[in-house]
């Protein structure tokens, strides 16, 4: 029996549009969703415009493109993901709004298909926590842009199976991913844990005048062989984003050392949130 090579993916922003592109380029048949027209309208462009550059620069044939944006179906129908034996779910990093999407899924499913999460820091336990059968939930942590980023963390919950964190594995391995195993669901996992700790403390060195935001990215570049500074890394990602992450790990951990610096609040409340609003701790003119 041929394996079914069917995968769906609910929320169509960067992160679900990207992680939908990676797997119809890897021969997936993709079902795209959001509740909005508007949004799945925006998450295919940027699927075209990625695959674009790719052709431009020879990576992929612009016939091998237009079949993979051939093998993604949009929708706002979330029965349409009922059939697809694995699910990858990417919307906007929040508890409520992720465990609605679970509670979701859940009733729509099968029993059997697994269901992941795009999450960078919430515990994998939490959102597992409204489906009636925990087993089948496991991280799939994708990095933002996930066309051009290699890794994919996987992060067990107290109750995922084998079975589900290997379907999961052969699915981002599939993608062209090398994968990372989190054994123990501690929040923030191994690799935004990481990254927050770094950040915040750079971006208190720069708020106390110790160092420039470039003097300190050059320091890590240089010093330690970083591709890029922590605070280039979080405008890439975005202001929002890595507090948002930050905050979660605080409010989990209740560890200072993750609770972001006055600087990111003001920045945020100035909306200075990196490359996608023009400045953050750098100007994107």
């Amino acid at each position: 029996m041929t394996e079914r090579r069917e995968v769906a993916v609910v929320g169509a922003g960067l992160m679900g549009s990207g992680i939908a592109q990676v797997a119809a380029v890897a021969g997936y048949d993709v079902v795209l969703h959001d509740v909005t027209d508007a949004a799945l309208e925006r998450g295919i462009a940027s699927v075209r415009d990625s695959l674009g550059r790719f052709v431009r620069k020879d990576r992929i044939s612009a016939d091998d493109a237009e079949a993979a944006v051939a093998r993604i179906t949009v929708t706002t129908d979330l029965d349409a993901c009922a059939s697809a034996p694995l699910v990858v779910e990417a919307v906007y990093e929040d508890v409520d709004v992720k465990q609605e999407t679970f509670r979701r899924l859940d009733a729509v499913t099968a029993p059997d298909a697994v269901l992941a999460t795009n999450t960078s820091a919430i515990p994998i336990t939490r959102i597992a926590s409204v489906v009636a059968d925990p087993s089948r939930v496991v991280g799939a942590h994708f990095f933002s842009p996930v066309p051009m980023m290699e890794l994919c963390e996987l992060v067990r919950g107290l109750r995922t199976s084998d079975q589900t964190l290997a379907v999961v594995r052969r699915f981002a391995e599939d993608c062209g991913k090398t994968c990372v195993v989190v054994n123990r669901d501690v929040a923030g996992f191994v690799t935004t844990r990481l990254i927050v700790a770094l950040t915040v403390e750079a971006a208190r060195l720069v708020e106390s005048g110790v160092a420039s935001a470039e003097d300190v990215d050059t320091a890590c570049r240089l010093g330690f062989g970083h591709r890029m500074g922590p605070l280039e890394t979080a405008d890439l990602t975005g202001i929002d984003v890595m507090a948002h992450a930050a905050r979660n790990i605080y409010d989990e951990t209740a560890d200072p050392k993750f609770f972001p610096p006055e600087l990111v609040a003001r920045m945020l409340t100035a909306g200075l949130l990196g490359r996608k609003s023009g400045e953050g701790f750098y100007s994107y003119d």
